[in-house]
């Protein structure tokens, strides 16, 4: 079986998804390991409540942090890692030996780079008068939101919509697109 780190900063809504999705029988992997570079990180909290191996990782326990994250993922023989708002860059060592997903509450190309995550996107996307949005699973490679297309799902936005409506919706519908995302990127592993 497949072995999947999740990297997440803060809530990691993300890895309550594949958990649930693992449980239910919808995803063939297991949770190796959870990553946090955020001591306050409900990801990490959540993580020790479904007994999965987690740890935290950040310059101020490790002179080399990038160099910690990829003897770990080593050690759980991990092999694909997702990210579920994860706020630091990857290092290229990461993402060319590990095959590493992301969730973006945007439809990329559209809203995406350096500072377009969370509700910056939203606000973007109304400031925009965008019509639709939705969420991209996506490859990552050494540049911000610009990886290979997995998956995208899409949504009409109401008339009066806020950024704060449609993240709501956004996280919603991110539930589905990190199952069938993944379930795609599973099987072709």
């Amino acid at each position: 079986m497949l072995n999947l780190a999740v990297f997440a900063s803060h809530n990691g809504s993300g890895l309550n998804t594949i958990y649930n999705a693992i449980q239910n029988a919808k995803l063939n992997c297991n949770i190796a390991l959870v990553i946090s570079n955020n001591t306050n990180a409900l990801a990490l909290q959540n993580a020790e409540n479904y007994k999965l191996n987690h740890v935290l990782v950040n310059s101020k326990n490790s002179d080399n942090p990038d160099e910690k994250i990829y003897e770990l993922l080593k050690k759980y023989n991990c092999t694909h890692i997702f990210l579920s708002g994860y706020m630091k860059k990857l290092s290229s060592k990461l993402t060319q030996e590990f095959r590493v997903i992301n969730s973006h509450p945007s439809l990329l190309p559209k809203f995406g780079g350096s500072g377009m995550y969370g509700h910056y996107v939203h606000e973007a996307v109304i400031n925009a008068g965008e019509s639709i949005s939705g969420v991209t699973i996506h490859e990552v490679n050494e540049e911000y939101d610009s990886g290979e297309i997995i998956l995208q799902k899409s949504l009409t936005l109401d008339n009066y919509e806020t950024a704060l409506s449609l993240e709501s919706k956004i996280k919603e519908l991110e539930k589905s697109a990190i199952v069938e995302g993944l379930a795609k990127v599973l099987k072709l592993s």
